[in-house]
């Protein structure tokens, strides 16, 4: 199988707008993890499709105007006239940022999966998955027969992003994603992710629980404090570079993103995970992106003419 550049990335899931407090006001920011990752991976210079609901409303118009922009192909969103999602951003002293989801009878989660079937690319050489599209129906339906469809013929990556705040049923929450994580060839998760995904066991062993249930690769981001990189080869820790931080919005999407990029345009494939020591320099590449990311306000990842010596292979 090859899932080099034979073929599109493909991110599927949600778009969202994050409101942010600044000061006696809202700010309305363009977000959601799968928008996000989305325009990282174009402002990356690779090949990419958004698979999708987008309100026709302001909001939505704005969506689809800024991942056009951004190189962004449209032609898998699938255009309604319900509102658009709305995240209520808590952010921190620190910058770290809790949301607080708008979901019913809004655009995101709406996409069926007769829909997300119909809408997929012809040559899909790696799949971006995760974040609330795992998380409520009918799109949560979608995104997993989108991911059984795929496999064998691309790259998985699925980033869980646990939103137990949208959630009604933990258990079946947790069910589904103990169904598609050991699917996936590439897991990212936080921290906080693997804690709610198991919280009998450390994030650690949660981690490399996904490695032995099917799972190539498992990067677990820790904020400034980097990331590490589980493989059957061992783990590896990668620091964070330090820059100055405005909030965290978008941080971990833009490392998933990143990834994926630098992995699409190494045309390794599936086999490639293999290679330690080009996962560990996607991975680098992935934690210089998200700190860039951190630098402004929202999630608005960096363009590749912006990161300087650091270059895709």
């Amino acid at each position: 199988m090859s899932a080099g550049r034979d073929g599109v990335v493909l991110v599927a899931g949600e778009a969202l707008v994050d409101l942010v407090p600044a000061g006696d006001v809202l700010r309305p920011h363009p977000g959601g993890g799968p928008f996000n990752v989305a325009r990282t991976v174009a402002r990356l210079g690779r090949p990419v499709v958004f698979l999708g609901r987008l309100s026709t409303d302001a909001f939505g118009a704005e969506h689809a105007r800024l991942l056009a922009e951004d190189g962004v192909a449209l032609d898998a969103a699938v255009r309604t006239a319900a509102p658009s999602t709305l995240a209520l951003a808590e952010v921190g002293e620190d910058g770290s940022a809790r949301y607080r989801f708008y979901l019913e009878g809004t655009a995101a989660p709406g996409l069926t999966r007769d829909e997300a079937l119909a809408a997929l690319p012809s040559s899909v050489a790696i799949l971006h998955v995760g974040t609330l599209g795992l998380a409520v129906e009918p799109i949560a339906s979608a995104l997993e027969a989108v991911a059984e469809r795929l496999a064998g013929r691309a790259l998985v990556v699925v980033d869980p992003n646990c939103r137990p705040s949208a959630v009604r049923d933990p258990d079946a929450y947790r069910r589904r994603l103990w169904r598609v994580l050991p699917r996936a060839h590439v897991v990212k998760a936080s921290e906080e992710d693997l804690a709610w995904l198991e919280p009998a066991r450390s994030a650690p062993a949660t981690a490399r629980a996904l490695l032995d249930a099917g799972a190539r690769v498992v990067l677990v981001t820790h904020g400034e404090r980097g990331a590490t990189v589980l493989t059957a080869a061992g783990d590896a820790t990668i620091p964070a570079p330090r820059v100055r931080v405005a909030d965290t919005i978008g941080a971990g999407d833009a490392f998933g993103g990143a990834f994926t990029a630098w992995w699409h345009a190494s045309a390794l494939g599936v086999a490639g995970l293999a290679r330690h020591d080009a996962v560990l320099a996607a991975a680098r590449f992935a934690a210089l992106v998200a700190a860039r990311t951190c630098e402004r306000a929202g999630a608005v990842p960096p363009r590749l003419d912006e990161l300087g010596a650091a270059a895709l292979p």
